[in-house]
Parts: C-alpha cells; sequence; structure tokens
C-alpha cells in the first residue's frame, strides 16, 4: 500500500471508530451481515460450482451469522482485493474482514484495525516450476516474481533478497486469480504470497506435482479476522465466536453431539457455560443462551473447520501444524469461559 493509501486509509478508520460504535445493532437493523472475504482463494474463500460460498473464513463468517442470527446463512459475502480491503472496513462497506489479513503493527495501530484472534499461523514462501531447477528460495538470484500488491508479501519479499544480497524483478498482481494466471503464462519465474495461499495455488494447476513449494519460510504471517476499531462489543462478539470454535475442538464438543450434550448438563462446568445451560454468558456478548450452540451446530469446531477445508484429506493437504490445539503442541488457544 502506498503512503498515500496508508494514510487515507487510517483517516477513514478514525472516522469509522467515533460514528461505528453500534455494529451490533446496525447488523441486526439489516438482516444481514457483511462480510469482508477473498475474491477467490480455494479452502479459504471461494464460490463453488453452484455459487454458494465456502471455506476456512466462509465459515467464521457463517459462525458469527449463528450466533447472532440463529443461522449461518444471513450473510452477504463481499469480495474484496488486497488493496481495497482495508478501505472497505473502514468505510462501513463490511462489518468484518475474515479475508486471510496479516496482524501487523502498523495495521494495528496505523489503520486502527480491531485484529480479534489469530486462526490461522502461516509464513510467506515461494512456488517454482520443477522444471526451474531450483530447490532453494537463495537461489533466485535475478529472478522475476509475481506479487500480489497492497499485501505484506512486498515488504517481506524486499526484505529476503536484501537480506541474502541477491536481485529479483517484482511482477505486480492484483489478486490470487491472477498470479495463478501470469505465473502459469511465464510471466515470472516464482510466485510469492502465504504458503497455505501457494498450497491453494498449486490444487487447481492440472499438473501440480510439476510444480514445488520451496523449503524457506521468510515471515510471520498471524492471519485473522478484522474489525472497525472503537466498537468493543463488536470485537468482543467476533473473538469470543472464534474462541467458542477453539474451545469447543478442547473439550470434545463436535458439531454430531452437540445437541446432545446441550440437552443434557454434565459434570464439566466449562462446557454448560460454552453451552448456556450454566450462568448467563451469552447475555454479556448481547446473545441468547444458545448462542454457542447455533454456532457448532452450524459449522462444527475448530478443527471439524480446519479438517473440512484445509486438512490433509483435502486436495490442498495442509497438516494442522502450529494451527493445532496447544495440547497438541500447537498454538492454537483460547481464553477460558468463566
Amino acid at each position: 500500500m502506498t503512503k498515500s493509501a496508508l494514510l487515507g486509509a487510517a483517516a477513514l478508520m478514525a472516522l469509522a471508530g467515533a460514528a461505528g460504535a453500534a455494529t451490533l445493532d446496525d447488523v441486526r437493523a439489516r438482516g444481514t451481515l457483511n462480510c469482508g472475504v477473498n475474491p477467490g482463494l480455494t479452502g479459504f474463500a471461494a464460490p463453488n460450482a453452484e455459487g454458494v460460498w465456502e471455506g476456512f473464513d466462509v465459515d467464521l463468517c457463517r459462525a458469527i451469522s449463528a450466533a447472532v442470527f440463529g443461522t449461518p446463512d444471513s450473510v452477504n459475502y463481499v469480495p474484496l482485493s488486497g488493496e481495497t480491503r482495508f478501505t472497505a472496513l473502514a468505510s462501513g462497506e463490511v462489518d468484518i474482514l475474515a479475508r486471510n489479513s496479516t496482524w501487523t503493527y502498523s495495521r494495528d495501530t496505523d489503520l486502527n484495525l480491531e485484529f480479534v484472534a489469530v486462526n490461522y499461523y502461516d509464513g510467506q514462501g515461494f512456488l517454482a516450476p520443477r522444471a526451474l531447477g531450483v530447490t532453494s528460495a537463495t537461489e533466485l538470484d535475478g529472478a522475476t516474481v509475481c506479487i500480489q500488491t497492497g499485501t505484506t508479501t512486498e515488504l517481506n519479499l524486499a526484505d529476503f533478497f536484501r537480506i541474502n544480497n541477491i536481485t529479483y524483478e517484482p511482477v505486480p498482481i492484483a489478486n490470487d486469480a491472477e498470479g495463478r494466471q501470469q505465473y502459469l503464462a511465464g510471466a515470472c519465474d516464482v510466485y510469492t504470497t502465504d504458503a497455505s495461499g501457494l498450497a491453494s495455488v498449486r490444487t487447481s494447476f492440472e499438473a501440480p506435482d510439476e510444480h514445488v513449494i520451496l523449503p524457506e519460510i521468510i515471515s510471520k504471517e498471524p492471519l485473522g479476522p478484522a474489525v472497525r476499531h472503537g466498537d468493543d462489543d463488536w470485537a468482543d462478539l467476533v473473538r469470543w465466536t472464534y474462541y467458542a470454535l477453539v474451545t469447543a475442538e478442547e473439550l470434545g464438543i463436535t458439531q454430531a453431539n452437540v445437541a446432545e450434550m446441550a440437552a443434557a448438563a454434565g459434570e464439566n462446568p466449562e462446557i454448560n457455560r460454552l453451552l448456556g445451560t450454566e450462568d448467563e454468558y451469552g447475555t454479556m456478548l448481547g446473545l441468547e443462551p444458545n448462542w454457542a450452540v447455533n454456532v457448532i451446530t452450524a459449522v462444527g469446531n475448530y478443527g471439524e473447520i480446519f479438517e473440512r477445508h484445509l486438512g490433509e484429506s483435502t486436495p490442498i493437504g495442509l497438516a494442522r501444524g502450529l494451527n493445532a490445539l496447544w495440547t497438541d503442541g500447537g498454538l492454537q488457544y483460547a481464553p477460558p469461559f468463566r
């Protein structure tokens, strides 16, 4: 993002923070959640053959809809490019940005975004044709690189090549679809973006085995949903909807058993608090007591969402890795429901 665009987005964010302190009321009055998503990244957000949006980030939108409305289907999906996503959030065009966006210092402070959690721990990598004959990103001296504008990947790329004292020629692209097209057309030697995005893009190729993801991960990319700064109540709702998904996996609550577990309060008080059979935790968010039951019924727990869209049984084939629960050596960890 250019300096002028950054300043313009920051100004919009400041205005939005003052004017947008009742997002939940606006969403309810409208009857739909406006959710900003990637225009087309398989596994994260893309319309299927029937035109229905699906993916890892889409299910977060559906979860929030279920929390607010009791149904996951009251969502208007707004496809946004890397350059337009933050101004769309600031201007009120969307209520939440669920678009594989990296939580950074400047976005948090200068743009006044409110990142509520990290729903996917990622890092930037490189995709190269096997025929190019490279086995490491350090061998890319003089390479042309397809890179999406308005993203953290631009700065990360410049840093990596500078540190390794090698050169490159950027080939700017607007989105993943254009990146895929340009890369396959030979407009660039390699394509760089989040490693999960590279895995997603490669599944769309006619011969995915002819392309390799190089071993280097050159950055930290904590991806997560963002809302407008200044509306703490809405931020809390989005944050704890996400943490409900993680907690459900921790506690063994699934899409298949949640109704049964909610119908018969058990001995575990945290399960009871989450499912609304003990205390009034829904009221604290302005929601019904069974809000989390509706969420889990709609989309399952965090692990189910991951495996359905990104996991090793899908064409994308991603292992949980850093996105495993903390009890399994990963970083996904929800604060207590108490």
